[in-house]
């Protein structure tokens, strides 16, 4: 009986382990500083290219294919939302 219980409970422990993973990556993939961070990584690895080929105004240029990102995700939830509401009522 208690070897049954001691897996049960080492069972239970790594539910919660893995729970607290799945939680922490969702909250990583959804936090602001993520983000902000992929959003300036896109605007220096844009205006390095855009300088190697020669763009005459390649910092002003490479903020285009950063705010596309960063508006992309600013948009995403709400659409995500609306998205789940849908499919859960169909």
């Amino acid at each position: 009986m208690n070897d049954l219980i001691s897996k049960l409970e080492e069972e239970v422990r790594q539910i919660k382990d893995r729970n607290a993973r799945v939680e922490t990556d969702k909250a990583w993939e959804t936090s602001l500083f993520r983000v902000i961070t992929i959003t300036i990584i896109t605007y220096i690895i844009a205006g390095l290219v855009l300088h190697s080929i020669g763009i005459e105004k390649y910092l002003l240029s490479a903020l285009i294919p950063a705010l596309g990102f960063y508006l992309s995700t600013q948009t995403i939830p709400p659409i995500k939302r609306w998205w789940i509401k849908k499919y859960r009522n169909f």
